[in-house]
């Protein structure tokens, strides 16, 4: 990242994870016991909010008992903060919020450390609801480490959650003056456009991941490849690695036909009134790593 960058929504938070207590197997029996713990619980991939629109933590006997459980950490004053998970099929629990929000929705408009926590409960919460079996020889685990690991009681294999590593890539024209967008195909016909990205294979770099998608996705070579920063992306788990980099040839650009519809280059103007809401263009939500690197560049 450099000097000039603002980290983006999901990764600005500096929060104690406390990761060296998980491995005292009465951690979370104290907590949930504790008054002054806060337990901030999701149903599926959202969260409850208070009228102010902050998160709304709960005591610890507020939360369903019959809930994933995890130790997040501490907050400013050592309190323990706890995540309870219930899956998306479940009834929605009776926290007395205001109302409940997923992450893209809101996570960039949340405190940083409101937003880190977030995406920390989610990311480790899903991986306990979506992957409670051993993927060797299909044994139901048990959780260990307050709730950042499972052990296999047959065969004995233990397992963290899983983080798949993604690029996303911000594609400048040769002269700086243009930015490239693609519109993705599920998006239906919502003229939204976005920066492209795509997983890392096997055996593969980052750099060389940003060179092969936008190769695939939009047609264009590059030059002047740059790390801008990552976050967190739990849907279902990335780990979204951001980068800037501009084209050898403008005149390349072309949509694949199946994943991406169609690709445009934009100017700073027409970026400036999408990212204000203004005209026909749409793009990506402020929770999102996309977002900010089109920020970036708009200001730059």
């Amino acid at each position: 990242m450099t000097t000039k960058d603002v980290p983006p929504p999901l990764a600005r938070a500096v929060i104690d994870r406390a990761a060296d207590e998980r491995l005292d197997e009465k951690l979370m029996d104290r907590a949930r016991r504790d008054v002054a713990t806060r337990v901030l619980v999701l149903h599926g991939d959202r969260a409850p909010l208070g009228d102010g629109g902050s998160l709304h933590l709960v005591p610890p006997d507020d939360a369903p008992a019959d809930a994933e459980w995890a130790f997040l950490g501490r907050d400013a004053k050592g309190d323990a903060i706890l995540a309870a998970i219930t899956a998306a099929t479940a009834g929605e629990p009776d926290l007395g919020a205001a109302s409940w929000a997923a992450l893209r929705a809101v996570g960039g408009d949340l405190p940083a450390d409101e937003a880190g926590r977030f995406v920390q409960a989610l990311s480790v919460g899903r991986w306990l609801i979506d992957a409670p079996f051993c993927p060797a020889c299909g044994t139901r685990t048990e959780v260990r480490q307050s709730g950042w690991s499972r052990v296999c009681p047959n065969c004995g294999r233990q397992h963290f959650p899983r983080t798949d590593p993604a690029v996303i890539v911000a594609v400048a024209s040769a002269d700086g003056d243009r930015l490239l967008l693609g519109r993705n195909a599920a998006w239906g016909d919502i003229p939204m456009y976005s920066t492209f990205a795509g997983f890392v294979e096997a055996g593969e770099s980052l750099e060389t991941t940003v060179h092969r998608e936008v190769a695939e996705e939009a047609g264009v070579r590059l030059d002047r490849l740059a790390y801008r920063g990552s976050q967190a992306w739990p849907y279902p788990r990335s780990l979204m690695l951001g980068f800037s980099a501009s084209a050898v040839d403008d005149a390349e650009a072309r949509p694949d036909g199946e994943e991406i519809l169609d690709v445009r280059w934009f100017d700073r103007d027409e970026i400036r009134r999408g990212l204000a809401g203004e005209g026909e263009l749409r793009l990506p939500g402020p929770a999102s790593i996309a977002r900010s690197l089109i920020t970036a560049w708009s200001r730059s």
